[in-house]
């Protein structure tokens, strides 16, 4: 068991073969310590799903402010500006092109790193 463990999704085996161990050497009810078990596996999974759930939302701001930048673009064409002509044709629309590229991918970037590490830490 303490093998199979080793393999991803299957860490409850751990556990089990650990309960079994005590049972074993200790004479210890081996339904007790299963059913502490499965209770501490089950609020494992509960609580992965409920950080799923609230990451959900902050993904999904990472996404619509990810795309503001092309709405602001739209947006400025459908008022009779030119915003792309602006940004590829002059010095000062490429400067800002660059630097608005630069802090939509850092932007991005940090986002994600955030919601990483939430993971990692419920997940460790």
């Amino acid at each position: 068991l303490t093998a199979a463990a080793r393999q991803p999704g299957a860490e409850g085996l751990r556990g089990l073969a650990a309960c079994w161990r005590v049972a074993v050497d200790q004479g210890a009810g081996l339904a007790d310590g299963l059913d502490r078990l499965e209770a501490a596996l089950r609020a494992e999974r509960n609580q992965r799903a409920d950080l799923r759930a609230q990451l959900s939302g902050a993904r999904t701001t990472a996404v619509m402010l990810a795309g503001l930048p092309v709405v602001g673009l739209a947006l400025g064409a459908a008022l009779g500006a030119d915003p792309l002509h602006v940004l590829l044709h002059t010095p000062s629309g490429s400067v800002c092109l660059a630097a608005g590229g630069v802090l939509e991918g850092l932007g991005l970037w940090w986002a994600l790193r955030i919601m990483r590490g939430a993971e990692e830490v419920t997940a460790a």
